[in-house]
C-alpha cells in the first residue's frame, strides 16, 4: 500500500495534470514480484519518461530501493 503511495507522490511531483495520475497494482506474481502501472495524462508522458527515459529510470530506482527495504520485488510499468 505504501509503495503505491510513494509512486503516486513521485508522479504527482512531476506532472501538471495531477488529477490524471493513477497507480494500479497487479496481483503479486508467482516469483514474488509486484507490478505497478503508472498512468498519466498524454501531455505529461514526457515529464515522467524524460530524455532517453532518464526520469522513468530514476522512478524505477527509487521504487526498487524502497521495495528492497520492504523485502519486496517491484516492476514499474508506465502506460
Amino acid at each position: 500500500r505504501h509503495m503505491q503511495e510513494l509512486l503516486l507522490a513521485v508522479a504527482c511531483g512531476l506532472v501538471e495534470d495531477k488529477e490524471a495520475v493513477q497507480v494500479t497494482v497487479d496481483p503479486v506474481r508467482d516469483d514474488g514480484t509486484t507490478v505497478y502501472h503508472l498512468k498519466v495524462a498524454e501531455s505529461d508522458m514526457g515529464r515522467v519518461i524524460g530524455k532517453q527515459g532518464r526520469i522513468a529510470k530514476a522512478i524505477r530506482v527509487v521504487m526498487r530501493a524502497a521495495a528492497v527495504r520492504q523485502g519486496e520485488k517491484v516492476i514499474v510499468e508506465i502506460d
